[in-house]
């Protein structure tokens, strides 16, 4: 149960993203379909999370010492345009248009995703 409340949590977060961010849009016919559409994309920016990130961490280990961490927000712009990726290659209509409306993007996911978890009954 936890996990549909977090794929929930995230996409909410993106459509919270897709209002505020010029660059990341949600392109459905209908609410329904972008709503499915949001939720499929809050599945695959899990998995990309889930795959990809720790990989990216142990690599650029350095980066986020000497950046004192700011390097993560690099990264997580480049895993939600790589989830865009992702989403445009199975025909979501779910687009992020370059580098900085992702890493706009990236900053509101994980703040809205962390103020909605709060909301969540802890461990």
């Amino acid at each position: 149960m936890k996990i549909i409340a977090k794929i929930l949590i995230v996409a909410a977060s993106l459509w919270v993203a897709t209002r505020l961010v010029d660059g990341i849009a949600v392109s459905g016919d209908t609410t329904t379909k972008d709503v499915v559409t949001l939720i499929a994309v809050a599945l695959i920016f899990g998995l990309v999370n889930a795959v990809i990130k720790p990989f990216v961490k142990t690599v650029g280990c350095a980066f986020y010492v000497l950046t004192l961490g700011l390097f993560a927000l690099v990264v997580n712009a480049g895993l939600l345009l790589l989830t865009s990726w992702i989403a445009e290659q199975v025909d979501l209509p779910f687009h992020v248009d370059g580098f900085w409306a992702a890493f706009w993007g990236a900053i509101i996911i994980g703040v809205v995703s962390w103020l909605l978890d709060l909301l969540l009954p802890g461990d």
